[in-house]
């Protein structure tokens, strides 16, 4: 026998002997029986067709050749060649085939169970010459028998997993699963078992479950924090020559809070500028804890010492640092050095471990104050004086006081800010500090002053300033006037006694009580009366009837108004009182003089006749008016300004003025011109002077250009700063235009009118003038 019909034989033989349940059956018809009926009566059975169940077949087969499955037989083949078996179904033809004429059926390849567990097929017998079917389709089942050829796989290749450190023996870490292909209702293919292969003596597994424990008992993170742990599965329950697969899991231990604070040293020293602002930062120390996250979070205080009225310390939460802070200002002249018990203690704190504790530390800071050139130092942070307002220049406001706070003291000298008094109305004594008024003061005008002044260091250029308010206390200067203009009337028909005016007043001045004004009469006025109604208004009224606008239009009434401050002030207000038609109810109709003139019979082309001869008259005597001469007289020997109100030719205008003559000191007699004549010459003789190092005409230049630079009152444009400096006997002596000709002669000016109209002024004057010497 060949090899293929060994390999088949010990196959049958294991399925017979081991499934006897699952071999193949053919049941063939027994001719000449027929069972009887449940009546008693003989049944006949007609002829059955063929019937099996199952076959079996080994999967990863690996013998050569093809698979031997089993033999399908009808009992109509008497095996002399006529009977046909056909195969249909899962993987017919392919995977299995049939031998036609015996009915053996092959596997033609390797199967795996894993893929396809079974095979359902039909399989029917027909006659080969008349294609007759001997046998119907019958369907069968080829079960593919599971080895174990799959190992255990995990998951993941890598697991992930955490336990919080200082857990106890037995405590969960986490499940892992392992699955096999194999058949689990076969054998131990598919049975697992886990162990651990790394990662002893700190955890373990259960062999039937994949989870993960503690070994150890109070594992430290601060020690060890991370474990690699590696898992087996392994299938036939375990045992030798089993398949298994593995699984890397990486624990990491949980911080909790199981270590306390420490401070690395038990002092710290520090240093701190005196000049340091309240609130800033003078230094920070940090204590230690091997916990992390929220565990080593930390707090820090002052237990006690002598600066914890000075210095205060934060908790900087993104570092952990205790830093020192300034509470208030430092002197290194009154305390140099302070000490801090300082504490830190942890914010989260775990009961579980507090016989680990305690959760808290302390240390000593000791803080040297050290000097510093300082600025000086007011007595006050702000002065209050008070002043009258009319005392005079000079007058004492009072003195403010300013010292060096350094261990050597500087001289200190006082200055006003005069950008804090651009009137300078103010002085101030440089060495005593004593303010005095400039200027006379009026406090109408302003009621407070607000200057700065300034304490400077003599050796140095350290400074501090200080406001200064100046209170202008009233004095009674000013005299009380009416309230408004009054447009006061009074009628042709009215009556004496009749109110016409109620008048009131105003005064500048703030007494201490309320005003209190007094009306009258300057003299006694035979139309009008006053009567004062001590609320500091007073009526006006008519001491008679019969009033004509025929004989006076008007009436001036001075009133005399009088404060009753000290000392008592008074003026004198004209009230004017035009008479005016009424009707009988006292309503104004006219007050115009036109309506007179016209009554006494004067027409209107009249008037305008004598208004346009007065304008005539007016214009005449405006033309024949003498027009002054340029000099009043000779003898006058001032400078003399005259406004030509014209505008200059601007920066091109090279030639208006010779800066040459400045910076020749000499004396130089000669050709000296009179200052007060008018010019004769139209281009003075000029001499030309040697150009010197001249350095008094140069500092002096500097000195006023620095003046200008700083002066806060300076427009901000660009200005001409006339120097008027005219050296130790200068050519150039008064820059007088009066100056410009050297001799008297008379000149023709003429010229003058035709350079246009930025010269009219200037030729009217000059030529003006010649028409009157001629006249």
């Amino acid at each position: 026998a060949t090899k293929e019909k060994v390999a088949q034989c010990l196959t049958m033989c294991f399925i017979n002997l081991f499934l006897p349940s699952f071999s193949s059956t053919l049941i063939r018809p027994v001719p000449g029986i027929s069972p009887p009926d449940k009546d008693g009566r003989t049944l006949h059975r007609t002829k059955r067709g063929w019937m099996w169940n199952s076959f079996f077949l080994l999967e990863e087969w690996t013998g050569s050749g093809k698979q031997y499955v089993g033999k399908l037989h009808s009992d109509m083949d008497t095996e002399d060649g006529s009977v046909k078996y056909v195969l249909t179904g899962d993987g017919a033809g392919t995977i299995f085939e049939i031998d036609e004429n015996s009915g053996d059926i092959h596997a033609t390849r390797r199967l795996d169970r894993e893929e396809k567990a079974s095979y359902t097929l039909s399989a029917k017998a027909i006659n080969k010459t008349s294609g007759q079917v001997l046998e119907r389709a019958s369907d069968f089942i080829i079960k593919i028998h599971d080895i174990n050829d799959n190992e255990p796989k995990f998951s993941k290749d890598t697991y992930l997993a955490s336990v919080p450190e200082m857990s106890n023996v037995g405590a969960f870490v986490m499940k892992v699963l392992a699955t096999d292909a194999d058949d689990e209702s076969y054998g131990n293919s598919a049975r697992l078992v886990y162990s651990i292969l790394q990662g002893q003596p700190y955890f373990s597994v259960e062999p039937d479950t994949g989870v993960i424990r503690t070994a150890l008992p109070n594992m430290i993170r601060e020690n060890r924090e991370h474990y690699q742990v590696v898992i087996q599965a392994k299938d036939m329950a375990g045992q030798m020559g089993g398949l298994s697969g593995t699984a890397t899991v990486n624990i990491t231990l949980l911080d909790v809070n199981n270590s306390p604070p420490r401070f690395n040293f038990s002092v710290y020293t520090l240093n701190a500028f005196e000049s340091a602002e309240v609130g800033s930062s003078v230094g920070s120390i940090k204590a230690n804890d091997a916990d992390t996250g929220e565990n080593a979070e930390m707090w820090y205080s002052i237990l006690d010492g002598d600066g914890q009225d000075v210095f205060s310390i934060v908790t900087d939460a993104a570092r952990q640092e205790g830093v020192i802070i300034v509470k208030k200002p430092l002197d290194y002249e009154s305390k140099r050095i302070y000490s801090l018990n300082v504490q830190v203690t942890n914010t989260h704190l775990d009961r579980r471990f507090s016989h680990l504790g305690p959760f808290s530390d302390t240390a000593t800071v000791k803080i040297t104050v050290k000097d510093v050139d300082e600025p000086p130092v007011f007595g006050r942070s702000h002065y209050i004086f008070e002043v009258d307002e009319d005392a005079p220049p000079g007058k004492s406001v009072g003195t403010v006081s300013a010292r060096d706070p350094d261990a050597i003291n500087h001289l200190v000298k006082y200055t006003i800010d005069r950008h804090t008094d651009l009137e300078r109305l103010f002085n101030i004594d440089s060495n005593n500090g004593t303010i005095s008024i400039l200027q006379t003061l009026d406090r109408e005008t302003s009621k407070w002053h607000n200057i700065s002044v300034l304490a400077t260091e003599i050796s140095g250029s350290l400074q501090t300033r200080v406001p200064v308010f100046i209170k202008v206390r009233d004095v009674n200067d000013n005299a009380p006037e009416f309230a408004m203009y009054y447009e006061t009337f009074v009628c042709e028909n009215v009556k004496a006694g009749q109110l016409i005016q109620t008048i009131s007043a105003v005064d500048t001045d703030e007494p201490l009580v309320a005003h209190k004004f007094v009306f009258s009469l300057s003299t006694v006025n035979p139309n009008f009366t006053i009567f004062d109604n001590e609320d500091n208004t007073a009526r006006i009224l008519t001491r008679r009837g019969g009033f004509s606008r025929q004989e006076m239009s008007s009436y001036l009434l001075p009133v005399v108004i009088s404060d009753n401050d000290y000392p008592i002030q008074s003026s004198t207000s004209t009230l004017t009182v035009r008479v005016c038609a009424c009707d009988s109810r006292g309503k104004v109709q006219t007050c115009s003089t036109e309506a007179l003139l016209l009554s006494a019979g004067l027409s209107t082309g009249a008037l305008v006749a004598i208004l346009l001869l007065i304008v005539v008259l007016f214009a005449a005597l405006r033309r024949q008016k003498k027009k002054e001469p340029l000099i009043i007289s000779k003898e006058d020997v001032r400078d003399n300004v005259v406004s030509y109100n014209d505008e200059g030719g601007g920066e091109e205008d090279t030639q208006a003025f010779d800066i040459g003559t400045l910076r020749n000191p000499e004396v130089i007699d000669t050709n000296k011109m009179r200052r007060d004549i008018i010019p004769e010459m139209l281009f003075p003789f000029r001499r030309v002077s040697p150009i010197k190092d001249n350095t008094d005409v140069r500092d002096f230049i500097n000195s006023r250009l620095q003046e200008n630079d700083s002066d806060p009152t300076a427009p901000p444009y660009d200005s001409l700063a006339t120097y008027a400096y005219e050296g130790n006997g200068s050519l150039a002596e008064s820059l007088s235009s009066l100056e410009s000709t050297a001799t008297e002669g008379d000149q023709d000016f003429d010229y003058l009118s035709h350079w246009g109209p930025p010269f009219k002024k200037l030729a009217d004057m000059y030529i003006g003038k010649e028409t009157h010497r001629e006249t």
